[in-house]
């Protein structure tokens, strides 16, 4: 119960590693507004936080949205009075080689991971500089943001444009005591990534490659994100934290 009576955020928290972490987040005693785009999965989320003991309520929300992004902190605010911790999650990486990816699908997959995650933080850090809270802004990076990929390049862009984001909002928000951090996974098997990793010999080259020996699962990336919305974390701002079983360090 580390995070008992905070507010947190988690946008994408339908699926996959979002939902994982709302759910670690009720957990830990948090009070969670789950953001989601499309379905009733964001409200079954909310409803497993809350048989879990935690209060919790989905909201409908585009992040590439600016009016929308600002509804949804506002209903956070009605509901719960403030905003403690927010989690950038939200994300597409529709696969597609380097020479098919149209200027719509480059604008749809930087609008969703870069510049979403950029409005959240600036619509929540209004609301913590404003109650005075020593808040924690996590983004969901990648460590597709260091290694380039034949049939991701508006991903890995909008991945590395994340971190230095992160990087220039600690600087910019150190002053109020609002930590901002990131963390980066490896190969994590979602929705994103099932079908690829549906392929035997894909499955073992990834497993192979960890040291650990095996695909990241959605809960793998919740502990740390969980660290960073802590007291533990205190005096952690501008930080990326590589959470891919090693991968990113084996050069075999």
């Amino acid at each position: 119960m580390r995070l008992k009576d905070k507010v947190a955020i988690v946008t994408g928290g339908s699926r996959g590693i979002g939902r994982a972490i709302a759910l670690r987040l009720g957990q830990e005693g948090a009070k969670v507004a789950v953001v989601h785009l499309r379905g009733r999965e964001g409200e079954e989320v909310a409803q497993m936080i809350r048989q879990n003991g935690s209060p919790a309520i989905a909201i409908h929300c585009d992040v590439s949205d600016s009016q929308q992004v600002q509804a949804m902190v506002e209903r956070v605010v009605q509901e719960w009075g403030t905003i403690d911790i927010l989690v950038n999650n939200a994300a597409i990486c529709p696969f597609k080689p380097f020479m098919e990816i149209s200027e719509t699908l480059w604008d749809q997959v930087l609008d969703t991971n870069l510049k979403g995650y950029f409005l959240c933080s600036q619509a929540v850090a209004r609301v913590m500089i404003e109650k005075g809270v020593r808040g924690r802004i996590i983004a969901v990076s990648s460590i597709s943001s260091e290694f380039g990929g034949s049939q991701q390049a508006h991903y890995c862009a909008s991945k590395a444009g994340i971190n230095l984001l992160i990087k220039s909002m600690a600087i910019a928000l150190g002053p109020y005591g609002i930590t901002c951090n990131a963390v980066l996974p490896g190969t994590v098997e979602t929705d994103i990534n099932r079908a690829q990793l549906a392929d035997p010999e894909v499955r073992a080259y990834w497993s192979r490659r960890a040291p650990l020996g095996r695909i990241g699962k959605p809960e793998d990336v919740a502990g740390p994100v969980v660290f960073f919305a802590s007291d533990d974390a205190d005096w952690c701002t501008g930080a990326m934290l590589v959470v891919d079983g090693g991968v990113s360090v084996n050069l075999q």
